[in-house]
């Protein structure tokens, strides 16, 4: 099988799971009805805004119904809302592919808009700062010092490793980000207490930037205490069980340099499976992390998506469940290709 080949049949099948996923979705929003709710929402709220430019040119009120009521009929027929549910699946499912969900119920951007898309896209950028960049910085250093402590089982720092893993793992994070807002925001005072910015915020970009990093410091440094133990064990045991196989120890007999067995003998062979983490892990943090950014009040999709269940602003639920299945299956797709270029035999 080709290479062309072997990447359009991966990519077929995650297109299908993408497809499978929004087809479920919209199966269950219309046998429970609530797709009939959010698109009567959307049509009573284009009626009301018709019914306010209306009123300030047609005095007579039954004409003013009249034609309200025209208006009305027309949207519901745009909208399907006079058919069946199972009818208007393709449809329903296109605005979910499309995020043309409308206006959220509740919830709003930081400018007081409800349209479903520019809430989500304005919280992405808050979600990159903080959960992406502590996802980053756990990679790389649990990276280095996985493979460092991979190549000296049984020190010092492998023994502490290993205790610090342990621990990071079965902590909270939620716990871990109250006992740094206890002791750097309430006893000593170096970092806010939560929040993307001060209130009011710097005027200034660059102060309103270094500010934004200066509010994302506990946040960021909550995340990595509690994933970076897990990175660093994860890497040290994939390079440690590559390092014991059979044909690196008949690389080390025939003489070759220590240097040159980790580099094409370990380290390629142990690439893949750490790759796999670095990508989800990066796939990952874009749902962004619910607890960490609801403790520190951060405007991420974390705390997007537990405000939209709170309130029960189903669109805002749905457009975050379609995100966060599309980044995924991107990161799947992305993973097909490095396996691909790292380890041909899969082209067979």
């Amino acid at each position: 099988m080709g290479l062309a080949r072997t990447l359009f049949m991966r990519a077929l099948t995650l297109i299908t799971v993408l497809v499978l996923v929004i087809f479920f979705m919209v199966l269950v929003l219309g046998a429970t009805g609530t797709s009939d709710k959010i698109l009567q929402a959307m049509v009573n709220e284009e009626v009301m805004m018709l019914r306010q430019s209306l009123a300030k040119t047609i005095k007579d009120p039954q004409e003013l119904e009249r034609v309200i009521n025209i208006r009305k009929q027309e949207l519901m027929e745009f909208y399907g809302l006079t058919k069946p549910w199972y009818v208007r699946l393709p449809d329903m499912a296109w605005r979910v592919l499309t995020l043309e969900l409308g206006k959220a119920r509740t919830l709003k951007t930081f400018a007081g808009g409800n349209k479903v898309s520019d809430i989500v896209m304005e919280r992405l950028t808050n979600t990159i700062i903080l959960v992406t960049s502590a996802t980053v910085i756990s990679a790389i250093v649990g990276l280095v010092l996985g493979v460092r402590i991979a190549t000296r089982v049984g020190g010092i720092l492998d023994r502490v490793s290993s205790y610090f893993s342990a621990i990071s793992y079965a902590i909270p994070t939620w716990w871990i980000g109250i006992i740094l807002i206890l002791v750097f925001a309430f006893l000593l005072r170096l970092f806010p207490f939560g929040g993307l910015y001060s209130t009011p915020p710097p005027s200034d970009p660059y102060m309103k930037f270094l500010d934004i990093l200066w509010h994302a410091v506990l946040p960021v440094a909550t995340l990595v205490i509690a994933s970076i133990g897990v990175w660093i064990y994860t890497t040290r045991t994939i390079v440690l069980n590559t390092a014991q196989e059979d044909f690196v120890n008949a690389a080390r007999a025939r003489g070759l340099p220590e240097e040159l067995v980790r580099r094409r003998y370990i380290m390629r062979v142990a690439a893949p499976p750490i790759l796999t983490n670095v990508i989800l892990g990066l796939a990952t943090s874009i749902s962004g992390a619910i607890l960490t950014e609801t403790v520190f009040n951060w405007p991420g999709l974390g705390r997007l998506f537990y405000d939209a269940v709170l309130v029960m602003d189903e669109v805002v639920v749905i457009a975050l469940t379609y995100i966060f299945t599309l980044v995924y299956v991107v990161a799947r797709f992305l993973l097909e290709v490095l396996y691909v270029i790292l380890d041909p035999r899969v082209r067979y």
